[in-house]
């Protein structure tokens, strides 16, 4: 019988790796909290940006994981948590308080229709992770507009106000649609592209890095310009997504017709498709 000194241990406690992604989650909880704040101080462009660094911390915290080989369910329904408040309760709460206020009964019910809809996409997507068929996610696809970028999204009339100074946009009854359209697509099926699922071609690595690098300046210079462009971007792609996917789906149908399509590899769900 071995001594007690030379007898092994179970380790006790969370290993470090583990617990990284999750601080980062929770700085992007706190900085959707924080977006809050700055709302409630009518400090609208503070409060803007407390959502899109909750956003970059959200893009981060999946990344963080995979490196030092964190993942864990409990990180997982943390991020869902993060999203929901982050993605859903903040900026429905901003929006409510610079322009749907003034429809008060209207205003109100648009504000907690997304912030529900973004819950109800969190709550779809963790029900997704176990089933083993997602024809959206095996083709390359993503399943509705990801709660990131739906914020992004329904914030748009206040970009554009930040640089327009035009009153029109702060009108609830621009705003109030808008919000309910983009909500709508959160929780859609409509096929939209999936960012983790693009593979670059070698000979347009550098292309694309210089295109990365102008985006940040862009950004750091013109940020308000630079996420209208963004938006009106990604919306003009959504017709172009459901084309590719519906051309897909008929060529699985007819490769194999009545075997519905099973996921490879890169198809198991990760942070950027919230």
């Amino acid at each position: 019988m071995r001594p007690p000194s030379l007898r092994r241990r179970t380790p006790r406690g969370l290993p470090l790796r583990a617990v990284a992604p999750n601080v980062v989650t929770a700085l992007a909880l706190c900085a959707g909290l924080t977006g809050i704040r700055y709302a409630i101080s009518a400090d609208w462009e503070a409060a803007v940006t407390m959502i899109m660094i909750a956003g970059v911390l959200d893009g981060l915290d999946g990344t963080v994981a995979r490196l030092v080989r964190g993942e864990s369910r409990f990180g997982a329904e943390l991020d869902s948590l993060s999203d929901a408040i982050s993605f859903g309760v903040s900026p429905a709460l901003i929006l409510y308080l610079w322009s749907l206020k003034e429809a008060p009964r209207l205003g109100w019910a648009c504000a907690l229709v997304f912030a529900v809809f973004c819950a109800l996409r969190l709550a779809r997507f963790n029900a997704a992770i176990d089933v083993g068929a997602q024809p959206h996610k095996s083709a390359g696809f993503l399943t509705g507009v990801p709660a990131p970028l739906g914020a992004g999204l329904a914030m748009l009339p206040l970009y554009l106000t930040f640089w327009t100074g035009e009153p029109l946009f702060r009108n609830p009854a621009v705003v109030l649609p808008w919000v309910a359209i983009i909500a709508l697509l959160m929780i859609s099926s409509v096929a939209t592209f999936s960012w983790s699922s693009l593979r670059l071609r070698n000979h347009i690595r550098f292309e694309a890095l210089a295109v990365v690098v102008l985006l940040g300046a862009a950004l750091i210079s013109a940020p308000w310009h630079t996420l209208t462009a963004l938006c009106v971007v990604y919306l003009a792609m959504l017709p172009f997504s459901i084309t590719s996917y519906r051309r897909v789906r008929r060529l699985r149908e007819a490769a194999q017709p009545g075997v519905p399509p099973s996921p490879d590899a890169s198809s198991a769900p990760g942070h950027a498709d919230r």
